[in-house]
């Protein structure tokens, strides 16, 4: 089961410079079901597929509100998604006593990423097994970042977490340049087309997927079932055509679910075969 002598320990290095338990906890992330996030000037947008253990069971909550102005979506262990967003949410409540003033984004996800890096660093504790898209607005904007369980963390315009992540990834980086200036819905609309392509053919409806919206003069929300149906019937009604702002590339989404297809045939994940390092 185990790979060599060097991964029985969290602090042991491999003559190669690595440490496998930390790689271990990555790759936790990346069989944990998808979680995509998108900003623009004054939205962000969290999105995450259902999924149940069994046809007897209700699927375990993805998307976590800490504040107001930030909330997270995971993927991974979902045990220690809960606790970290516990964490989070004791630390805005501590600075909104103190300062009274909401907690800016980046320190938060600062603290996160030191928390997660002492258990990198400590033989009697285990690296999280989760990641954490952290979306969140202050006075500087809006902001998306990443939470590796390594203790590292990174901002972006547009990520995706999780299995079958790569699909969606593809779709984003197409796309990701029109996000800066995308509306409300349209940011919407992207996020349940990028959810759609990590689903590999599986029709997608809203109970098995979950919608949170974060904005100016709106308050970090889940929609509702209802409301992310509709949303869904839309884009199907017009053949799942991308948003009208998609129009100058109209053979972009096909080509993608092409290239997908021979992964889908085979069974195996897109992300099968990356170097564990790889973020």
């Amino acid at each position: 089961m185990f790979r060599n002598q060097y991964d029985t320990d969290v602090t042991t290095w491999s003559p190669a410079g690595r440490l496998f338990q930390v790689e271990y906890a990555m790759e936790a992330v990346k069989q944990g079901s998808a979680a995509i996030g998108l900003r623009s000037k004054t939205h962000v947008v969290l999105a995450c597929v259902n999924k149940a253990s069994s046809e007897l069971s209700s699927h375990q909550k993805k998307i976590f509100k800490v504040d107001d102005h930030i909330g997270v979506a995971i993927a991974g262990l979902t045990a220690d998604g809960r606790v970290l967003s516990r964490y989070m949410r004791n630390e805005c409540i501590n600075y909104s006593y103190t300062y009274e003033s909401p907690l800016p984004v980046g320190r938060l996800v600062v603290q996160l990423a030191d928390k997660a890096q002492v258990c990198t660093q400590r033989s009697w504790k285990r690296p999280y097994g989760v990641g954490l898209l952290v979306g969140g607005l202050d006075e500087s904007g809006a902001h998306l970042y990443y939470n590796c369980p390594s203790g590292n963390y990174f901002e972006y315009q547009a990520f995706a977490i999780g299995s079958r992540s790569q699909a969606a990834k593809t779709y984003l980086e197409r796309k990701f340049e029109s996000f800066v200036d995308s509306s409300r819905e349209n940011l919407i609309k992207d996020a349940l087309f990028a959810l759609r392509e990590t689903l590999q053919g599986e029709k997608m409806t809203s109970s098995i997927c979950t919608i949170a919206v974060l904005g100016v003069g709106e308050a970090f929300h889940v929609l509702d079932q209802e409301t992310v149906q509709k949303l869904i019937n839309e884009f199907e009604v017009v053949g799942e055509e991308p948003p009208a702002d998609e129009a100058a590339a109209p053979h972009a989404e096909p080509a993608a679910a092409a290239a997908a297809a021979p992964d889908a045939a085979e069974g195996t994940p897109a992300d099968e075969g990356a170097a564990p390092m790889d973020i």
